[in-house]
């Protein structure tokens, strides 16, 4: 064993002892020039090396620890001089950070927001949001997530009891001024009159409503979505122009903007929009170049920051570059389609004391005949106006009207979308002394007869005037706006500190709109729930209502209260709940993305093997292939000769094969029909072969393809989803559902009204809500199931029957995985087989199996309906435990074909009864499956 201990520790080619020959080691003659050119480079690369530092510390603290001072790390001098010099560089080096006084100037920190906002714009709530929210970058903007507090309750509560403010800016307005007939005319082909009302509806085409819609491609209902709207007539001044604001989410910006071009053959921009903050002026630069200068103080005798114009903090909007055009006109008809995204802030009050926190935020403007100021524009719009006697008593009637709101005790007791124009007072001059919750007085309004009227007659239509609508004004009332500044400098002169500051003429007066938000409007439990009022403002003034708002004690939410708030309304929420458009499919790939990552992280032992659990897509719905396995299912049974075939004479021949279940099983499943054992075959890798010889038929659909194809629509008729509605519901109490099929004037379910339908919408989607009828909390893309006969006849014997359970299923990629790992590792400890020409094979295996993933269905989709126990209906999008209803309640999509399915061949008092099973559990729970209109 000692023989060769000198080889221990030396490398490859040094000096080995043992009895090993020279010759072999030693060559015999050397080159000269090429040994000392090889000896010269690493020579070179060692003295480099070692001239440079290897840490990144300074060089004082390079001092042995006895020859360390404090003041070596300020002052050179005081360094021995041999490190003096590089001492020098090393200053010359140092990052040029100043001091927090210094960062915190105003200057310098308008200036590093404003480089902060580049790719995320901020809105103007945004650092007041920065510092009580979790930030998330969404859309082009840095949005508030959620409170960092715990406050999903008090959120809860202040929808239900109180108020909650949210801050909209980021939703995006397009205006479309021209003649009236010209827009309703082009208007008319991206919408339809099943979904519900439409631009030309009389209420909202007078100004008097906001209206909402859902937007599709130029004559292409019901397919090609576009996503949902709202609207805004501008009331009607005489002429034949008319003016309407179209709201939407950011995600669907592009998409409706491209669409509206199109059909008005808008293709040349009026004028170029570029932001002045973009572009600071050679002054600003100069200011900036002295601000960032180091060691450098800054002069006393330096008045250039007074006579500079500041840095502006940038308004912009984050759907759009800076420098594209906001602004198209058609040569043809007019028509000017404008971008005033940002250009108007939003707010949304959301509860019963609305009314109480607006009346006491805001007054009305007083009237004013006089300019405060002859050299500056402030107030001469509000001047003009005053004039006009007309003006003048339409602005008292709407003040009149605004402060009868709080004798109303909620939002829901106004007709649905009202709107109500108004010219308000500054609002930071009616700040509280502390903040203090806002309540209602209603003993005032008690036996009050207006308040009686306008709560059965609304808001006039005169009334629904604002001077929003002009440009100039909101540019004017920006630009006017008194500093917060000078506001303080004018409370510290007050006689009386704390007492109410009056600016008199020089107050801003600030023209705002205000829409009711009916809230939760469809089914017949809390009619009204989360009613509130959208207040639309100029840009420039968030903070100044901000601020107040929060003083009269409203909770404020972000993204996850928005989307809790539609949960509990039960309404879909944009884009999470629109798969049919291009945004809701953006929205799911990249959720999909995420969720996958975060199923990756963590290790196999410790995350749910899906294969296990029968759960084929736990990461996102493949809502093209369900719709076309159902559609299978029934061209299987023999339903019709072909789903698009528009005679009803075809699926009369055929009604037989509906009726029956067993011939749809025998004929569809194959393989799957007999006991529970026999069901679970499927997953065998024997049982695959059979699964796919017998749905050989049917088209399978690649992973990729169940992502980006969109085959399928989602149903929005109005008057199919009423009789829909009425077909859920199970016979009970007083023959319940029969009375409602009568009153809604819906027929009986037949298969003469039934088969039409089938035929018509072959792959549809339809939105509902599900109530669990015991314990149990649904989740995110859960699986809705069909129960059978005898889950039926079991819960009505045991009434505390939870449900059934799956069958375990085998895992067929295990054998996969393991293999690819021991490749990886053959692939790890042997480098020579990678020039092998016999491991390319094995190498073009390796990469096709890259995507096998432990836990996860790593192939071609089988038939998503049959390949668990229970037939698959639809997935949920939405679930949780419900503080409203107070048990588990989940929202989702169910195929038209299969819901057909299910409540013909279901007893009458056992309509709509479904099974959820989230995609980590083997549990079926019963649900309640209820269609809301």
């Amino acid at each position: 064993k000692g023989q060769n201990r000198g080889e221990r520790g030396r490398g490859r080619g040094g000096w080995q002892g043992g009895r090993q020959s020279v010759s072999e080691e030693m060559p015999k003659y050397i080159t000269v020039s090429t040994f000392a050119q090889a000896r010269a480079a690493e020579i070179s690369a060692m003295l480099k090396a070692v001239a440079q530092k290897s840490s990144n510390s300074l060089v004082f603290q390079t001092l042995p620890r006895h020859m360390r001072r404090r003041a070596m790390s300020h002052n050179i001098k005081r360094l021995p001089r041999r490190l003096q010099e590089i001492a020098r560089k090393e200053k010359k080096e140092q990052s040029k950070t100043k001091c927090r006084k210094a960062r915190r100037r105003h200057i310098n920190l308008v200036a590093e927001f404003n480089r902060r906002q580049r790719k995320n714009i901020w809105l103007e709530t945004h650092i007041w949001h920065a510092k009580r929210f979790h930030m998330v970058k969404k859309w082009g903007y840095c949005l508030g997530d959620s409170p960092t507090e715990k406050s999903y309750r008090a959120c809860y509560r202040a929808m239900t009891k109180h108020c909650l403010l949210q801050d909209l800016s980021y939703y995006c307005c397009l205006e479309l001024t021209g003649r009236e007939s010209e827009l309703l005319k082009q208007l008319a082909r991206i919408c339809s009159v099943e979904t519900g009302l439409t631009f030309e509806e009389a209420c909202c085409l007078s100004g008097r409503f906001e209206g909402s819609l859902n937007l599709y491609r130029a004559d292409r209902y019901p397919e090609d979505m576009l996503g949902p709207i709202t609207f805004i007539w501008k009331p009607r001044d005489g002429s034949e122009n008319r003016q309407l604001w179209i709201w939407m989410h950011p995600a669907l910006k592009q998409d409706m903007l491209r669409e509206l071009k199109t059909i008005f053959h808008c293709s040349e921009p009026e004028e170029i929009y570029i932001p002045e903050p973009i572009t600071p002026s050679v002054q600003e630069e100069k200011q900036m170049d002295v601000a960032l200068s180091l060691g450098k103080k800054r002069k006393k005798e330096d008045k250039e920051g007074e006579k500079a114009v500041p840095v502006k903090k940038i308004i912009g909007d984050g759907t759009r570059d800076p420098f594209q055009s906001y602004s198209w006109i058609s040569q043809t008809t007019g028509i000017v389609i404008s971008d005033r995204t940002m250009e108007i802030l939003r707010y949304r009050l959301i509860g019963p004391l609305s009314h109480s926190v607006l009346t006491e935020t805001l007054k009305a403007a007083s009237l004013q005949t006089e300019t405060a100021d002859s050299e500056t524009e402030l107030n001469n719009w509000w001047v003009e106006n005053c004039k006009d006697s007309e003006k003048v008593s339409l602005h008292q009637h709407q003040s009149a009207i605004f402060e009868l709101l709080e004798g109303i005790s909620s939002p829901s007791e106004m007709p649905p979308g009202t709107i109500l124009g108004l010219t308000v007072g500054d609002p930071r001059v009616n700040l509280p002394k502390k903040k203090t919750k806002a309540m209602p007085d209603f003993e005032k309004y008690q036996d009050n007869d207006k308040v009686r009227q306008l709560y059965l007659e609304g808001v006039p239509v005169d009334c629904a005037h604002s001077f929003i609508w002009d440009r100039d004004i909101c540019k004017n009332v920006t630009e006017n706006k008194i500093s917060e500044q000078d506001l303080n400098h004018m409370r510290a002169q007050l006689l009386v500190p704390g007492s109410h500051l009056d600016l008199g003429p020089c107050e801003s007066k600030i023209p705002i709109l205000l829409v009711q938000q009916p809230g939760k409007m469809a089914g017949e439990d809390r009619p009204g729930w989360g009613s509130g009022w959208d207040i639309y403002l100029p840009k420039g003034w968030g903070m100044a209502f901000w601020i107040p708002f929060i003083y009269r004690g409203v909770r404020v939410g972000g993204l996850q209260e928005a989307l809790k708030h539609s949960e509990y309304q039960r309404t879909p929420h944009t884009p999470n709940d629109f798969p049919d458009c291009q945004a809701g499919m953006q929205f799911a790939k990249e959720l999909e993305t995420s969720l996958l990552e975060k199923f990756k992280r963590r290790p196999p032992a410790k995350r749910a093997n899906y294969v296990k659990l029968g759960t084929l897509s736990p990461f996102i719905c493949p809502w093209g292939q369900l719709t076309k396995n159902w559609e299978g299912r029934m061209k299987a049974s023999g339903e019709f000769v072909h789903p698009s075939s528009p005679h009803s004479e075809c699926c009369a021949t055929e009604e037989h094969s509906f009726c029956d279940p067993k011939a749809e099983v025998v004929q569809e499943a194959g393989p799957e029909t007999g006991e529970v054992e026999e069901t679970m075959e499927i997953t065998s890798s024997e049982g695959v072969v059979k699964t796919e010889d017998v749905t050989s038929t049917q088209d399978f659909v690649e992973r990729d393809e169940t992502m980006t194809t969109n085959d399928f629509i989602v149903l929005r008729s109005e008057k199919l989803l009423m009789q829909l509605s009425a077909w859920c519901y199970p016979t009970a109490g007083k023959d319940r559902r029969v009375r409602l099929i009568s009153r809604l004037g819906q027929k009986e379910m037949t298969e003469d009204v039934f088969l039409p339908i089938l035929m018509s919408y072959p792959r549809a989607l339809v939105w509902v809500n599900l109530s669990l009828l015991r314990k149990g909390n649904p989740e995110l893309h859960a699986m809705i199931c069909i129960p059978t006969e005898d889950d039926l006849l079991h819960l009505s014997k045991d009434k505390l029957f939870c449900g059934p359970q799956e069958p375990k299923h085998r895992d067929i990629f295990k054998h996969k995985v393991q293999k690819l790992k021991e490749e990886k590792k053959k692939k790890g400890y042997t480098k020579a087989l990678e020039s092998d020409p016999l491991s390319v094979p094995d190498k073009e295996t390796t990469e096709a199996h890259e995507d096998l993933i432990l836990g996860l269905w790593s192939d071609i989709l089988p038939d998503v309906t049959s390949h668990c126990s229970r037939t698959l209906l639809g997935y949920v999008t939405r679930g949780d435990f419900s503080l409203a209803a107070g048990c588990g309640e989940a929202l989702g999509f169910v195929s038209l074909t299969g819901l057909l399915y299910m409540l013909h061949n279901q007893p009458a008092d056992k309509k709509g009864l479904v099974l959820l099973r989230t995609p980590a559990s083997l549990q079926y729970r019963f649900a309640r499956l209820n269609i809301e209109v």
